[in-house]
């Protein structure tokens, strides 16, 4: 693949942010490339390209569309466009950077890319199912990268986490990101298989985004999520492994008046025949996304 602007004789004006923004789509597009690692379509993730490779904050928006690029910053676009397509990389692990409720986070191979749609609730501070005032000790289940603790602390300030995942790797990368946001005081990370090491403890809050991909499902993503750790998607033939642990020890961690959040993704068919007397609650996003079950501390 050619450098995204090379310039022939003459007096031809760099190119600006908006042209590369517009040529890296047209490219993403024809290589029919997978969104759905922190972007839905090919202008938003070629944005996030060119912006990243020219070090231009988010922030500016379109006002940086008329922008000229220089040299050095067409090259760093180029390699990224060129790796994306070639390698089929999630753009996140090239960046290493995933954005989540608000919050930017460092990411690489050993966590999932974060995209869940439980984003919207944390933001939403989980109304109207719980009084945010009273809420004072979160469990993040299979913390990964740490997104969701990380934006439950900042939605939740007088609230401790406890961030747990069975991976070392993923509590480095979480790690990470809680002191980049400097939560250390609220946010703990811990090694732990699900409820395993924190016996006794009770939680207002219980989340996950655990693993609930199905063996089918499994064979037939596109070739970007095999960039990513298998332990954090494979869940079983139903996708329900983790899910049925989850369910069974929630009760003895959740506190008078707590809700359990969980993403269930493409199984929640597979959830409503396994549990077909549990009064799931699906809450509705705005911008996209489901699969989300609620459920109170009384309906567990």
């Amino acid at each position: 693949m050619e450098e995204l602007s090379h310039r022939p004789a003459g007096r031809r004006a760099d190119p600006t942010v908006g042209e590369a923004i517009d040529r890296c789509a047209a490219a993403l597009g024809a290589a029919r490339v997978h969104f759905g690692h922190g972007t839905d379509n090919a202008r938003d993730e070629a944005a996030e390209i060119v912006f990243f490779a020219a070090g231009i904050p988010h922030a500016r928006g379109a006002r940086a569309y008329g922008r000229a690029l220089a040299p050095p910053a067409r090259r760093r676009i180029a390699r990224l466009l060129r790796r994306r397509i070639e390698e089929r990389m999630p753009l996140p692990y090239l960046t290493h950077r995933a954005f989540f409720a608000g919050l930017e986070l460092y990411v690489d191979r050993r966590v999932l890319v974060p995209r869940s749609p439980i984003a919207e609730l944390v933001q939403q501070r989980f109304a109207p199912w719980i009084e945010p005032r009273r809420v004072r000790r979160i469990l993040d289940l299979g913390t990964g990268s740490g997104a969701i603790a990380l934006a439950c602390a900042r939605a939740f300030p007088r609230a401790h986490v406890d961030a747990v995942d069975v991976s070392t790797g993923a509590l480095a990368v979480c790690r990470r990101n809680l002191r980049a946001l400097g939560l250390q005081r609220r946010v703990e990370a811990l090694r732990s298989d699900l409820y395993a090491a924190i016996e006794g403890r009770r939680y207002d809050i219980i989340v996950s985004n655990p693993p609930y991909v199905g063996a089918r499902e499994l064979r037939g993503l596109p070739p970007e999520y095999r960039h990513e750790p298998r332990v954090g998607l494979a869940a079983g033939a139903d996708g329900l492994a983790l899910v049925r642990r989850i369910l069974a020890g929630a009760r003895t961690h959740l506190a008078e008046r707590g809700i359990l959040v969980v993403e269930v993704g493409n199984s929640e068919s597979a959830l409503l025949r396994a549990f077909p007397r549990t009064g799931f609650i699906w809450p509705a996003f705005t911008i996209g996304g489901g699969g989300v079950f609620l459920l109170r501390d009384q309906d567990i």
